[in-house]
């Protein structure tokens, strides 16, 4: 018996494991069904919600929402029957299969644990009976042992035949639960085809015919549009082969010197430290009179700097190519900017210069632009060296380079209104170079100038402190004043009476430096005392140019860019006739033009009142030198007089008669006495003289 009901247990338990896996597949059907019934539910909502979407680039297609609308219909129609067959796999399928597992199978089990139990309970009261003693019988534990014998007997054997009972019912309710839930999968796969047929009818059928039609359709537009746009980048790709190089050939691409607007890709450097600094790319393009930035996933571009009146300038910095230095018009804001090309970079700046002069504002700004620029070249032909000036001063039968002279009314700022009246002649010299670097002027021909200068190459202290043994020359001045200028040019001028020489000077050589691209300017620091200008280079202190404030005839500042000024000194030599000759210097400040004039000014003033000063106590001195003179010759006479009086009492004291004592002696005199005596018949002879 226990053999064979080890056979029926072993079944049992395949049949649970089978009986397991089954379930879990089913279920997995009937999830499924579930997430079907409610993607299709949602899919059909979505298609109802597509009218109210509102897509950037699709315009009020009602012929789309309309077919979409039919679409989410029918739709809906399918995710109700979806759900009508989720009903029904959980009541035909997933129940029966579900009820065999939790109640059968379990009970199984349970009465096994059971039997397993009673069995046991009959094997020890079967061992405690086989146990009782023979000679020492006890009626009180003999009765116990067999009561329990009885009972556990009983209680096995009961439990033995509900187990077997149950085993055997096992073979006829797995058929059922194996058959009953196949037998509810198909009728409600049956019954939901049904009812999918019912709802698909002919109309369904023709719309659905029309529609995929029009998908058709759409597709071979949508071939033709991919046809056309890849011939397009096919040419494209040959065309802007060339603008792949990120420095293109200036040959094949010429610079654009009219530009007004630009847009484009800069480095802007940003100073992290005192000596640290980051480069960050971003897009810069002009709107107007202000230069606009626009970082990667930024929606629109923010105000970088206001250019209108601004500075601009090539620069080198931190070793990199293509900088260049944007200032703003009162000074107080820079950026150094670092184009990709040599193109770009020349645009950029000649665009920003543009922009500067306001050409935007005129109704064709690049014809604007244009024609200034034109004008401005057939009128300036710069030489771009001090090398090239001293060329120009050798004799006739010698080469000379082009001269620079200016005749267009397009100039820089609004010329003044007296200068319409002046002839250019009279101005300035006549094919007169411009010189547009600084060289020290001991090697050059300003000889007269290098002398009063005295020290071109010695290093200066900018505060006018002595650095060593040697004492310099602005050590007593009192008045130091220290400014950051970039040196744009310098010219001879025929005229240095009139402020309108400084500002053509400013004209002809800013547009020079437009024109011929020269945009590079040396910065260095002039200090201003109440003997010279000097010129210093800020990194090695070193004196590049002095100009004694005496030789300073005119100074003056732009009328509208206060950040430009001028001076001309007057030198001796030079190319007139006369031995006197005029240059007038160009400079660019951090729109500090008036406070340097202002400055020049009161250091020639406070030289005027110190050599008024100078003179009057010149002259205190010579009057007081007069002063004692006449008190030393007042003193000597006084003394004269006073001698001459005693020498004459001397000499009447001895022209008395001498007389002799009663005892037989006489008076006699001293030699002092006696020579008192000549220094007075002396006296008395100059006294008589007089």
């Amino acid at each position: 018996t226990r053999s064979l009901l080890g056979v029926f247990e072993e079944d049992a338990t395949a049949i649970s494991n089978y009986m397991n896996q089954l379930y879990q597949a089913m279920h997995r059907i009937y999830d499924a069904q579930n997430e079907l019934s409610a993607a299709t539910h949602l899919t059909s909502k979505l298609l109802k919600e597509y009218e109210k979407q509102r897509f950037p680039l699709g315009g009020d297609d009602e012929v789309m929402s309309s077919t979409l609308q039919q679409f989410s219909k029918v739709i809906d129609e399918l995710s109700s029957c979806h759900a009508v067959l989720s009903t029904q796999l959980a009541d035909a399928m997933m129940f029966p299969i579900t009820q065999f597992k939790e109640r059968d199978l379990k009970e199984i089990l349970t009465l096994k644990e059971v039997f397993q139990i009673a069995s046991n309970d009959h094997d020890a009261a079967i061992n405690r009976y086989s146990r009782l003693s023979k000679k020492k019988e006890n009626d009180k534990i003999k009765y116990e042992v067999t009561e329990d014998v009885y009972t556990s007997r009983k209680k096995q054997h009961q439990t033995m035949m509900h187990y077997f009972c149950a085993l055997n019912t096992l073979q006829y309710k797995k058929k059922i639960a194996l058959l009953e839930p196949l037998l509810g999968y198909m009728q409600a796969q049956i019954s939901f085809f049904k009812m999918g047929s019912e709802n698909l009818s002919e109309q369904l059928e023709e719309f659905l015919a029309n529609i995929g039609t029009s998908v058709q359709n759409v597709r071979r537009e949508m071939d033709g549009d991919v046809e056309t746009m890849q011939q397009t980048i096919e040419d494209l790709e040959v065309a802007s082969d060339p603008l792949y190089v990120p420095d293109p050939d200036p040959t094949r691409f010429p610079v654009n010197r009219n530009l007004t607007r630009k847009a484009g890709y800069l480095n802007a450097r940003n100073k992290t430290g005192l000596v640290s600094s980051t480069w960050d790319r971003q897009f810069y393009f002009t709107q107007g009179g202000n230069l606009m930035s626009q970082a990667r996933g930024d929606v629109a571009g923010g105000l970088a700097m206001d250019i209108d009146n601004c500075s601009v300038m090539a620069v080198d910095c931190e070793d990199r190519r293509y900088c260049f230095q944007i200032t703003s018009f009162d000074g107080k804001k820079s950026s150094i900017l670092q184009a990709e090309s040599k193109k770009d970079h020349e645009e950029w700046i000649c665009t920003i210069n543009n922009i500067s002069k306001q050409i935007y504002l005129s109704e064709n700004p690049e014809e604007t632009a244009a024609r200034v620029n034109q004008s401005a070249l057939e009128a300036v032909t710069p030489s771009p060296s001090f090398q090239q000036r001293h060329e120009s001063l050798r004799p006739a039968g010698q080469s000379r380079p082009p001269t620079a002279r200016t005749s267009s009314s397009g100039s820089l700022g609004s010329e003044s209104t007296s200068l319409a009246a002046l002839s250019l002649d009279s101005l300035v010299a006549p094919d007169t170079p411009i010189q547009f670097d600084i060289i020290s002027p001991v090697c050059e021909d300003q000889p007269g100038q290098a002398k009063a200068s005295g020290q071109g190459g010695r290093r200066t202290n900018p505060f006018g402190e002595s650095g060593g043994s040697t004492k310099s020359e602005t050590e007593d001045s009192i008045l130091h004043q220290l400014f950051i200028v970039r040196f744009l040019g310098s010219m001879e001028v025929k005229s240095d009476d009139h402020p309108d020489v400084v500002y053509e000077t400013m004209r002809q050589i800013l547009a020079a430096r437009a024109i011929h691209s020269i945009f590079r300017m040396t910065e260095s620091h002039l200090l201003v005392t109440c003997d010279c200008l000097k010129l210093i280079d800020p990194q090695t202190q070193v004196t590049r140019l002095t100009f004694p404030l005496p030789c300073v005839v005119l100074y003056a500042t732009h009328q509208e860019n206060k950040r430009l000024f001028g001076f001309v000194l007057r030198t001796s030599g030079g190319r007139s006739e006369s031995n006197l000759s005029s240059v007038c210097y160009i400079f660019e400040s951090n729109n500090e033009g008036e406070k340097i004039c202002d400055s020049v000014g009161l250091a020639k003033q406070i030289a005027l009142h110190a050599e008024l000063d100078r003179r009057a106590s010149e002259k205190q001195k010579e009057i007081e030198r007069v002063k004692e003179k006449q008190q030393k010759e007042l003193s000597k006479q006084r003394q004269i007089e006073k001698d001459l009086e005693e020498q004459s009492r001397l000499i009447a004291a001895s022209s008395r008669p001498n007389q002799a004592s009663s005892e037989g002696q006489f008076v006699v005199l001293s030699s002092s006495q006696s020579e008192e005596s000549d220094l007075g018949e002396e006296g008395k002879k100059r006294e008589s003289e007089a």
